[in-house]
């Protein structure tokens, strides 16, 4: 007897339901709740509607990316199925409060509805289980991050909880925003650059001093070179990557050629850099008198600088950097090198195993070098949108430390660029927020602690989970090879009959008899 047709729901059919659901779900519930809660119960109704419907929905790419099936398995159940539905509803909660910054209450819950629903579908089908395992860890350290810190302004005589709501009001203001937007798009290049010598297993600390003097050549060369507009902005976009690689390049040269190491040479490195930046800029040589107390650079005409985005939509009269749109090419340029190219599988292959590379006729010495350059050509980016979109002049008070913020974050954000940008977002975050502290009575060091503690957090439970999560699946490939293996039917026994090729035997060797009693 044939087994019945599986009934099957079209994808768009299951997608539409969900966000009908889900939004209109939010819409009624916001006339007798709040709209967070409204929004909540909305998006839980349609990932639930997701998950009843996922026997139903046809869908071909329900594996992991070692090609096992996770749906379905312990893991699944256990971890991914509640990991996603906790993303979905902080993606609608997050999307409703920014659709709120321009838009009444109401409609905002139900986009952000809109937004959850969404999510729901996209990931309790997507959301691989070593992705889960890692967006655990986050949350899991910064749990431990809070709590960390609400114990230390607890036992300092502060509560913990009147603080972290100061901060999250001062944090979420419009023009905090802004700010935090333009930090997190200095840290996001500070942190690519860093990243990308992680993936080789290189550590160029160097980064800070790469920037710094990029951009103090880069200010001089616009402000004493006029150009028109375009080619001034690319002349000195140009002229901060070269100084940044060649900068970089010296420690990548010292490392290939006389095997020092990148952490002791790029450390040297920033000591010279400061004494060089001391020296030039000083007048009579790159630096003019800005103010009483101030020196730099000439200042850049008008036509060098880089137009700001206005940021009426988050309501600020301020302007976020233009220079965010470098950021964002350099964060799609790095993915594309890491997942898209040869070199990025090289990259990655001799960051996993030299001695493999090496074996499979990688260049790993060319390697090393190329990396060190591209980390060092990225971080003369840095100063860039400080530079061009603000103070237009490098002087004393340029920022500094950027350099060092950028390893912070590149290790918060596993060296992905995705979750480099929201590491860099919440650094900033905390860094906005804290400003307001010192006006309470309460230390501004209280965000450092809460920085340090998730980043080490962060660290070790990543590598906990990573392990654990590593051992399960090869367990899993293991079980699924051990399936695979007994479903296979072994070859049937090939008779004596005229349809061997070979010659005809009358059982009289102890071999063929033993054939022959196993083939009966």
């Amino acid at each position: 007897m044939s087994d019945p047709v599986r009934r099957t729901v079209a994808t768009p059919v299951v997608i539409l339901l969900a966000v009908l659901l889900g939004g209109g779900a939010t819409v009624v519930l916001d006339l007798f709740l709040l709209w967070w809660a409204a929004l909540i119960i909305g998006v839980v109704l349609a990932f639930s509607l997701v998950a009843v419907l996922a026997p139903m929905t046809p869908d071909r790419n329900r594996v992991g990316s070692d090609g096992t099936k996770e749906e379905g398995t312990p893991l699944h159940r256990i971890l991914v199925v509640p990991m996603a539905l906790v993303l979905s509803v902080a993606g609608g909660l997050v999307a409703a409060w920014m659709f709120d910054l321009s838009l009444i209450d109401s409609v905002a819950a139900a986009l952000g509805a809109v937004v959850g629903s969404l999510l729901a579908f996209v990931l309790f089908h997507r959301l691989s289980a070593m992705m889960a395992l890692s967006f655990a860890a986050v949350l899991t350290a910064g749990v431990i991050a809070i709590g960390v810190t609400a114990a230390v302004l607890y036992f300092s005589g502060i509560a913990p909880l009147p603080t972290f709501e100061r901060m999250l009001e001062y944090g979420t203001r419009p023009n905090s925003l802004v700010q935090i937007i333009n930090d997190s798009t200095t840290y996001y290049l500070a942190a690519v650059a860093v990243a990308i010598g992680f993936k080789m297993k290189l550590f160029n600390i160097g980064v800070d001093g790469q920037y710094r003097l990029a951009a103090l050549l880069a200010a001089a060369v616009g402000g004493y070179l006029v150009l028109p507009p375009v080619l001034s902005q690319f002349v000195v976009i140009l002229t901060a990557v070269v100084v940044g690689g060649v900068w970089a390049g010296i420690a990548g040269y010292l490392k290939v050629a006389r095997g020092v190491s990148e952490v002791i040479s790029t450390i040297m490195l920033n000591a010279i850099a400061t004494g060089i930046t001391a020296y030039l800029l000083s007048e009579g040589r790159l630096a003019v008198e800005i103010s009483t107390n101030n020196i730099g650079t000439p200042p850049i005409p008008e036509s060098g600088w880089v137009p700001g985005i206005p940021a009426t939509f988050l309501g600020s009269d301020r302007e976020i950097y233009g220079l965010i749109l470098l950021s964002v090419a350099v964060g799609i340029g790095y993915w594309i090198m890491l997942n898209r190219t040869r070199f990025g599988f090289e990259l990655r292959a001799t960051g996993q195993s030299q001695s493999a590379a090496e074996a499979s006729g990688v260049n790993v010495r060319k390697m090393v070098f190329l990396s060190m350059l591209f980390s060092g050509m990225v971080a003369g980016l840095v100063g860039l949108p400080q530079l061009l979109g603000n103070s237009h002049y490098y002087a004393l008070d340029f920022p500094t430390g950027i350099g060092f913020i950028g390893i912070a974050i590149a290790l918060l954000g596993r060296n992905h660029p995705v979750g480099i940008v929201f590491a860099s977002l919440f650094w900033a975050f905390l860094t906005q927020a804290a400003g307001i502290l010192p006006f309470d009575g309460i230390p501004q060091e209280i965000a450092v602690i809460a920085q340090a503690t998730i980043v080490l957090t962060v660290v070790v439970v990543y590598e906990v989970v990573h392990r654990w999560g590593r051992r399960y699946q090869q367990q899993q490939i293991g079980r699924q090879l051990g399936r695979t293996t007994e479903s296979t039917p072994e070859p049937a026994a090939v008779s004596d009959g005229g349809a061997s090729d070979g010659p005809v035997t009358d059982g009289t060797d102890g071999t063929d008899d033993k054939r022959g009693g196993e083939a009966q």
